[in-house]
């Protein structure tokens, strides 16, 4: 195993320097998004504003970025959090990722700020500035058309030069969506970063190597999820399921279900409106759609675009969300931020206390306002800091629908309770990804956890977190995790009493999972294909020894490391709450668990995590983790 090459740039004066990142670190923090988190949390000072000159962005790959693994081709982006003020990380498919680890440099950490719009450039490891001012105001398709197809692109539209909080970075057609990575980046007048080399990624033990991921990739085309739900419908096959089981977001989440639901559903799309299917590099499992849009074939919407723009505005016009998607893309900004904001704003209209001009059912102008957000023209620049920031001054924040500052994804979690708790307590905010995702389980699953049972819910919530954690930060796509649902129950069926069983296993299986954290390593000494098959894929390209226990170790110490760099920045116990039409509001009056009781299962989670009661990290779990004399230290 190498060494990694880092590169620090400040754009002020356009240094460059190293930043060679130590064999002993890549073994403890993999790459990626939990590195990132330790060298945001070593290098940024405490309180710097996310979009001034002193704020740190790293964009970062992790060490299964080209090596053809399967669905390795993601990369990172960690910053401080425009919307929560906490740690942020956006990850991205795209080339970008890919093309930047050919050009031999595995990450970047940025600071300053450009005195004018600048573009920069990574070709075969040598930095090279350039002048943007032509490129500003371009979209981020168009900016992409301006370099060569065969580098790769990643790129802020207008949203981003104009500092929308929740603006996004833009590579290929893929997107860095949540948290505002196209704000830091346009803070810094950074229009672009693009990079290109033809360096191969060495792995460890090669023949070994390419014998696994022959045997992986024929295990994720074999999986009723990965290799045909996936393929056929995308994530857009969630839509009727969520609906079934009352978890798509309707009217702002004051409910669960709505009976147009089909009309935007993954079956109605592939029968009307898909042109293809196709995916990121490497990845055999092509989940994304194709539409067109003005006569231009694109990039589909996805279900959080598909639930947001859809049930939760009450608008059933499947060509429109595709065409919603479109803009909000070139434009650069986050579709969840963006929609979930929107209909906090029809709701406030509904209230009396604001008019935007938005309703709910009312679709003949949302193109036209989100165009006027991403510029941020008056009034709608305020829509343009988010749904926490228009509650503070409008009122509301009972169904102002966010956690910690950043809105949540397309589940309704009163009836996805664990998934209620995944965005409480996500790092990042109201994350379903950093969350957990426990939906897969509880909602719209082959297997149910039960959906307002909160019992097993907190250790199921860490045990998924710290998976993801650490897959994320290996560079795979978080879609390979869905393997872990054995593909006998998909053949059996949700009404099958195996199934049953197994979901109630699962939630048997508590006490072991509460307490299994301390002997990780120890308590899971194997690899296996059917849990985390990642972490044999990071052994044999890499040459470190990483059991199922090791790798999810890794994941249990990002998210530590991410939780401390929140205290520091003021996101403390009360910061770990969702708005009260979730909490105390029933979705169902005639099921009183229809409700996510964050009382119930935060001293559990806080417990079961290795934190006392204020949800601080123990100097015990610490020092287990091998953080307490490690900050600062890379």
């Amino acid at each position: 195993m190498k060494a990694a090459n880092y590169l620090y740039i400040n754009l002020s004066d356009q240094r460059v320097k190293a930043f060679p990142i130590k064999q002993g670190a890549l073994k403890k923090y993999l790459g990626g998004k939990i590195l990132a988190a330790k060298l945001l949390y070593d290098l940024l000072p405490v309180g710097i504003d996310p979009l001034s000159e002193k704020s740190i962005l790293i964009v970062n790959t992790g060490p299964m970025n080209n090596t053809g693994a399967p669905s390795s081709s993601r990369f990172n982006m960690t910053f401080k959090n425009v919307l929560t003020g906490g740690i942020a990380s956006s990850n991205c498919g795209g080339q970008f990722g890919v093309m930047l680890k050919k050009a031999g440099v595995d990450g970047l950490i940025i600071t300053g700020r450009a005195a004018t719009p600048c573009s920069m450039a990574i070709l075969d490891g040598e930095v090279i500035f350039q002048d943007a001012t032509p490129l500003w105001g371009l979209d981020a398709e168009a900016v992409q058309e301006v370099f060569p197809k065969a580098f790769g692109k990643l790129v802020i539209g207008p949203a981003g030069e104009n500092m929308v909080r929740y603006a996004c970075a833009v590579s290929g057609e893929r997107v860095a969506g949540r948290c505002g990575a196209g704000a830091v980046m346009g803070s810094k007048n950074l229009k672009a970063l693009v990079a290109y080399g033809s360096k191969h990624t060495e792995v460890d033990n090669p023949e070994k190597y390419d014998a696994y991921v022959k045997k992986w990739v024929a295990f994720l085309k074999n999986h009723p999820l990965t290799g045909k739900a996936l393929g056929l419908y995308g994530s857009a096959g969630l839509v009727n399921t969520a609906n079934a089981s009352s978890v798509l977001p309707t009217r702002n989440f004051n409910q669960g279900n709505w009976e147009k639901a089909d009309d935007i559903s993954g079956e109605t799309l592939a029968e009307t409106l898909l042109v293809r299917n196709s995916g990121c590099i490497s990845c055999p499992i092509r989940c994304e759609r194709r539409v067109k849009v003005n006569n231009k074939e694109v990039k589909g919407p996805e279900f959080e675009t598909l639930g947001l723009f859809g049930s939760n505005i009450e608008n059933n016009d499947l060509q429109l969300i595709n065409d919603i998607n479109y803009e909000a893309d070139i434009l650069g900004m986050d579709t969840i931020s963006l929609a979930g904001t929107m209909a906090f704003a029809m709701e406030l209209y509904e209230k009396g206390l604001a008019d935007f001009r938005l309703r709910f059912g009312k679709t003949d102008n949302l193109i036209d306002v989100i165009r006027k957000i991403a510029h941020r023209e008056k009034p709608y620049d305020e829509l343009a800091d988010g749904s926490m920031r228009l509650s503070e001054k409008y009122g509301g924040s009972d169904y102002a629908i966010h956690a910690k500052g950043l809105e949540l994804a397309s589940y309704e979690p009163r009836k996805s309770v664990g998934m209620g708790l995944g965005y409480a307590t996500s790092n990042r905010g109201g994350c379903h990804l950093n969350g957990g995702y426990l939906a897969l389980m509880e909602s719209i699953g082959v297997m149910s956890v039960g959906q307002t049972n909160s019992e097993g819910k907190p250790e199921l919530t860490v045990f998924l977190q710290n998976a993801m954690e650490s897959a994320s930060a290996a560079g795979f796509c978080l879609f390979t995790l869905q393997t872990m649902l054995p593909s006998v129950l998909f053949k059996l069926g949700p009404g099958h009493p195996l199934t049953g069983v197994a979901g109630k296993a699962m939630i048997a299986s508590r006490p072991v999972l509460g307490h299994i954290w301390p002997l990780m390593p120890k308590a899971l000494p194997f690899h296996s294909m059917f849990l985390l098959p990642h972490a044999k894929a990071v052994e044999l390209a890499m040459g470190i020894p990483m059991t199922t226990g090791q790798f999810l170790e890794i994941g249990e110490r990002g998210y530590n490391i991410e939780r401390l760099f929140n205290l520091r920045e003021g996101l403390t116990k009360e910061k770990d709450n969702l708005p009260k039409r979730l909490t105390d509001e029933l979705q169902d009056p005639d099921d009183p668990n229809s409700r996510v009781d964050i009382k119930k299962m935060m001293p559990i989670y806080y417990t079961i995590r290795g934190w006392d009661e204020n949800g601080v990290p123990t100097e015990k779990n610490l020092k287990r983790l091998g953080l307490t004399n490690d900050l600062r230290q890379i």
